[in-house]
C-alpha cells in the first residue's frame, strides 16, 4: 500500500513519461494484461491512455487493471492512468520508493 508521499513521487516521476497502452471499445481481455503485467515488470511505473470510445470510465479500467496485474493504480487524471508494481526481479527495480 502506498502512502502519499510515495504517491506524489511516483506521480511526479509519471507526469514525464509517455502512455504506453490505450483502452478502447475493446475494454480490458486477457491478452492486454499479460502486456500489461510485462510491462509493469520492466518498468514498474506506466501509464495507460483511455479512449473516447471506451465502455467504461477510467477509474472503472484503473481498478480492473490493477487488480489483474496485482498492481497499484497511482493515479487516475481524466483519461490517462498511472499504475505502480515493483519488479519482482532485483535487477528490474527502477526506481525507489521507500521514503
Amino acid at each position: 500500500m502506498l502512502n502519499s508521499k510515495q504517491r506524489a513521487l511516483l506521480r511526479s516521476i509519471a507526469s514525464q513519461t509517455d502512455a504506453i497502452f490505450q483502452i478502447g471499445k475493446g475494454g480490458i481481455n486477457d491478452a492486454m494484461c499479460k502486456s500489461l503485467t510485462d510491462a509493469l515488470e520492466a518498468r514498474e511505473l506506466i501509464k495507460i491512455s483511455v479512449l473516447e470510445n471506451a465502455s467504461e470510465s477510467a477509474k472503472d479500467f484503473a481498478a480492473q487493471a490493477a487488480e489483474a496485474t496485482g498492481s497499484e493504480v497511482v493515479a487516475v487524471i481524466g483519461r490517462k492512468i498511472v499504475l505502480y508494481k515493483e519488479a519482482e526481479k532485483p535487477e528490474h527495480r527502477k526506481i525507489s520508493v521507500q521514503l
